[in-house]
């Protein structure tokens, strides 16, 4: 009877396991299998509604359906939205080529390698979606004159007609993509990116209130988690767009989110200005003036908890941020007996008016009113560094113009397909920098194994049915566990290759043609034009992260130097975007020390400018330029003497005079860009030429 008991509870137990893995295995596997359902279902349709309307080339709205398609909604819809735009700018590009050399061939493959080096650095320096619509108006224009080119290479004056065709067929793909994804998926980037900034504002406000709390003891150790924090700020863009793609209010706010991440590098660096000054201080002095700033911070934004309380962020932003404002103007209205202590309050003010900034974007994101929607930063791109940009429109220049060389030299009826899949890696993967070699050669094994697959799809299975039911049938048969594979972080470069490239490789058509001779010179033609631009990587590598990363800091550098003798005054905001845009620009392999040292640039440029502005009112204008000077020669040990004299200067001015607030709030500065020089003396030493 024992014996019998025992064994029904294992039974029982048995069935327990089993079902708490199926069910594991239902929700590891459900999403994965749904996107594959949907890209299926687009690719179906596009191809359908090519088909009805007897499109020429009806592969390219299958395939411009699969391409678009991705696991994420939000990247889905803003992908189609720049193929659009990339496609239409690709299209006019190669009409102006044709017409600008007609029936010349030499002049228009020229021009084609231009423009291709052209849109790789546009695709450089741009991001995220943005990036891709450059690369798309590159390789659309290799696409379309490859058509127009044809096997012998002459240039058949069709180029209008060709680009109407393609950018109908290639727009009808993304419409119906989108109108798939769109009607089976609601998203959640948005609630998503909320949960990160809330989480990131509410580390912010724990660490720096436990910095307070600890003072002068054992600051160092939060500076590697700042330094982290650092990195996460910078990996919230693909989020963002992710977030833009899947609500019209926010691409019409998007600066709310743009000054939302700004913010956050504003409060880090607020945060970095005011635990370097408190370790300075003795443990007496550093305690009392980081009580007399806490009594002033309201007790929900010094959360003491380990990872920081993120529900009131995500619950009520306008309340959170009606306390932030309330505590800087307490902040910056609080007197300061010392220059210390006034420094310790303004770059808290500092933090708490970037997390301002933040909590517009968290009331944005979870459909509270924006709280300013008066105040519009007005937006303008820069360039963190050209150089990666133009090695990139370089390597694609040649690869492009020596796959062109090697089609007139051999005649090989393909090669205009070589061309435009050359084109495609090239250009797409140059803003990858260090893993596009590695990338480019995923993409090669994926377009390799599509060549597989749709052999035995064209060979085995279309021959056997007869309707377009049977025909969806079996191309689901490939296409929905490719995009569940393609859904998986696991190589999913490869796959995504895979399930993008079966539908073009394969060439469905109202007319289906069985020749395996042109199906196999195609595809080798395809095979081979990726594994040039994988060559092409290898062979004309990109700046390594390491160089970047150097790049960008030396570039900073030179811009403080010529900031500190400039005669024209620059605008902060003009010297604060610059660097945030350098800061997003840092590779993630990036040292902890060189996101640091981008943030203390942040705020000795902002200093510096304040400075230069208010000198002349106070008669200080020699001092200051001065420690300028020495700061422009790469002599820091100088330069902090003469801020040192600045400061004993201001604190003269200051003595019974009426306005010894302001002065105070001057030397609070001048004693901000002392410690940072103090502290990052090796880089502030260091040249200005690269």
């Amino acid at each position: 009877m024992v014996d019998t008991v025992d064994k029904g509870a294992l039974d029982r137990k048995a069935v327990s396991r089993w079902e708490a893995v199926l069910a594991n295995a239902a929700r590891t596997a459900g999403p994965p299998m749904l996107f594959g359902l949907r890209l299926w279902a687009s690719v179906c349709l596009a191809l359908y509604v090519s088909f009805w309307l007897e499109l020429d080339n009806a592969s390219w709205a299958g395939t411009s359906a699969a391409l678009v398609c991705q696991p994420l909604l939000g990247a889905s819809l803003r992908k189609g939205w720049f193929r659009m735009i990339g496609t239409l700018v690709g299209a006019v590009a190669i009409v102006v080529l044709t017409a600008c050399f007609p029936q010349n061939r030499a002049g228009l493959l020229i021009g084609l390698a231009l423009w291709g080096a052209v849109c790789a650095f546009v695709a450089t320096l741009l991001g995220n979606f943005a990036s891709y619509a450059a690369a798309l108006a590159g390789y659309t224009a290799a696409i379309i004159a490859g058509n127009e080119l044809g096997a012998t290479g002459g240039v058949n004056g069709e180029a209008f007609t060709l680009a109407v065709t393609r950018v109908s067929e290639i727009w009808i793909g993304i419409v119906c993509a989108g109108i798939v994804l769109a009607g089976s998926d609601f998203g959640a980037a948005p609630r998503r990116l909320a949960a990160l900034l809330a989480g990131l504002s509410a580390q912010i406000t724990s660490k720096f209130g436990s910095a307070l709390t600890l003072a002068g003891s054992a600051l160092s150790d939060m500076q590697p988690v700042r330094r982290e924090l650092v990195r996460q700020v910078i990996a919230l863009d693909p989020v963002m767009d992710q977030a833009i793609g899947e609500s019209s209010k926010l691409r019409y706010h998007s600066w709310v989110l743009q000054a939302t991440k700004d913010g956050l590098f504003e409060a880090l660096a607020g945060w970095s200005a005011v635990v370097w000054r408190l370790a300075r201080l003795p443990d007496d002095t550093a305690r009392q003036e980081a009580d007399a700033v806490l009594n002033s911070v309201p007790m929900a934004l010094r959360s003491a908890s380990p990872q920081g309380d993120a529900t009131s962020w995500m619950t009520d932003p306008v309340g959170m941020g009606h306390l932030c404002e309330a505590a800087v103007r307490r902040l910056i209205a609080m007197p300061a007996g010392t220059p210390s202590l006034r420094l310790i309050a303004d770059q808290t003010a500092r933090l708490l008016a970037g997390l301002s900034d933040v909590l517009d974007g968290l009331a944005l994101l979870v459909a509270d009113p924006v709280r300013h929607q008066g105040h519009h930063r007005r937006a303008r791109f820069y360039v963190p560094d050209w150089l990666p940009a133009l090695v990139n429109a370089g390597r694609a220049l040649v690869t492009i113009g020596a796959v062109e060389v090697f089609w007139i030299i051999t005649a090989w009826p393909n090669g205009a397909l070589a061309i435009t899949f050359t084109a495609i890696s090239v250009i797409i993967f140059a803003p990858k920098a260090d893993v596009a070699y590695a990338v480019a050669m995923n993409f090669m094994v994926g377009v390799g194994l599509a060549a597989v697959c749709a052999a035995i799809v064209a060979f085995a299975g279309f021959p056997n049915v007869e309707t377009f039911a049977g025909f969806s049938i079996v191309m689901g048969l490939f296409l929905i566990p490719l995009g569940a594979l393609m859904a998986q972080s696991w190589q999913a470069t490869m796959f995504g290759a895979l399930a993008g490239n079966f539908v073009p490789l394969l060439a469905p058509a109202n007319q289906t043609s069985y020749d395996t001779a042109q199906f196999y010179n195609a595809a080798l033609a395809i095979v081979l034009g990726c594994g040039a631009a994988a060559l092409s990587f290898r062979l004309l590598p990109p700046l390594s992260p390491a160089k970047r990363s150097e790049r960008l800091l030396a570039l900073t550098l030179r811009d403080l130097h010529s900031l500190a003798t400039a005669t024209v005054q620059r605008p902060p905001d003009d010297w604060e975007n610059r660097i945030y845009s350098r800061l997003t620009a840092l590779p993630d392999q990036a040292e902890p020390v060189q996101r640091a040292r981008l943030l203390t640039a942040l705020s000795v440029g902002t200093g510096i400018i304040h400075l230069r502005r208010i000198a002349p009112q106070l008669g200080l204008v020699s001092e200051f330029d001065l420690a300028l000077e020495a700061l422009a020669q790469g002599n820091s040990v100088a330069a902090t003497a003469g801020l040192t004299a600045l400061d004993q200067r201001l604190a003269s001015l200051g003595q019974g005079n009426p306005q010894t607030s302001f002065v105070q709030k001057e030397r609070g500065r001048v004693l901000a860009i002392r410690d940072a020089l103090v502290r990052h003396r090796s880089y502030f030493d260091a040249g200005a030429s690269i």
